[in-house]
């Protein structure tokens, strides 16, 4: 019987997710100065899922998943100044921390009267999304962290060279540099996968084309300094969870070298009624099991009645 059960559920699960390109769109708004791009899918009187990209990425990462979710949720996905299609000006005018990255996306989502969403955030998308539901806690109805770190287990063993770097920037130029190489950006994606016939390598393609834009080194150059504050605030943000509680499904590629497998099961040191899913993937989880993905946020937010 424990057969059969085991092989009924994987011919289940390789059905293919229902999807739907139907509702997308593509939209920029004017916030707090800066014209900002963001994706949007799905029936607007749903549940809203916000979708925070990583480094060196945008909205686009999520094209794989967006179309699976629409059937079901209302999806805003933005690119933060900065990134993507959203407004670059330089650090003199625009100031690239992780504070105001958050700051401007809150401003964002109040612009689209979002007064209720849950979370997905990947990369850099957790500094951001953390700073975003400390400061408005009565938006944030669930989360859902994919490679997301809050947690000290959960830094590979690079981040010891980029701990050198915000010790003295100047000491350190060849660490910006490795930050910054195309083959870092492919091998963000690439690395750790079992399925490297999963990724299109236009999307690393693209990433560095972004990266190799005037003003993209000075831009990136204050973001990955100011990321030490993100570390410094990982006890702050462990603390929101276990005050919050907020329902939490974590979806994480075990074999990711950046935000290493460790990174996703501490969650349950300060939700233990979090879900958590270790999936044979790397950094970039959607694009490797992608219906998996959205199997697992979909029966997730069913839980919650979202």
């Amino acid at each position: 019987m424990a057969t059969a059960t085991s092989i009924l559920t994987g011919v289940a699960n390789a059905e293919p997710v229902p999807a739907t390109n139907a509702t997308t769109t593509y939209h920029s708004v004017e916030v707090d100065g800066l014209n900002l791009f963001y994706r949007e899918a799905g029936p607007k009187d749903a549940s809203t899922i916000v979708l925070l990209h990583g480094f060196p990425s945008s909205s686009r990462q999520y094209d794989p998943i967006i179309p699976l979710l629409a059937t079901r949720y209302h999806l805003i996905a933005p690119d933060f100044p900065g990134f993507g299609h959203s407004d670059a000006p330089p650090p003199s005018s625009y100031t690239y921390t992780f504070d105001n990255l958050a700051k401007t996306t809150n401003a964002l989502l109040d612009k689209l009267n979002i007064t209720k969403a849950s979370f997905y955030i990947h990369d850099y998308g957790a500094p951001i999304g953390f700073r975003m539901m400390v400061m408005r806690p009565d938006r944030v109805q669930a989360l859902i962290a994919q490679n997301a770190n809050t947690y000290e287990e959960g830094l590979g063993p690079k981040w010891a060279l980029i701990r050198t770097y915000w010790a003295d920037p100047k000491a350190h130029p060849e660490v910006f540099e490795a930050f910054m190489s195309p083959a870092a950006t492919e091998q963000r994606h690439t690395l750790g996968t079992s399925h490297p016939e999963r990724y299109n390598p236009d999307t690393w393609s693209d990433e560095i084309a972004h990266l190799s834009k005037p003003g993209q080194r000075e831009i990136q150059a204050a973001l990955l300094y100011d990321y030490r504050t993100n570390v410094e605030s990982y006890p702050a943000w462990q603390a929101w969870l276990r005050q919050h509680k907020p329902p939490t499904l974590v979806v994480w590629g075990r074999n990711d070298p950046s935000f290493i497998a460790a990174g996703g099961d501490a969650y349950k040191r300060d939700l233990p009624d979090a879900e958590i899913h270790q999936l044979d993937a790397g950094h970039f989880v959607f694009d490797e099991q992608t219906d998996e993905v959205a199997r697992l946020v979909i029966a997730f937010m069913q839980k919650q009645r979202l």
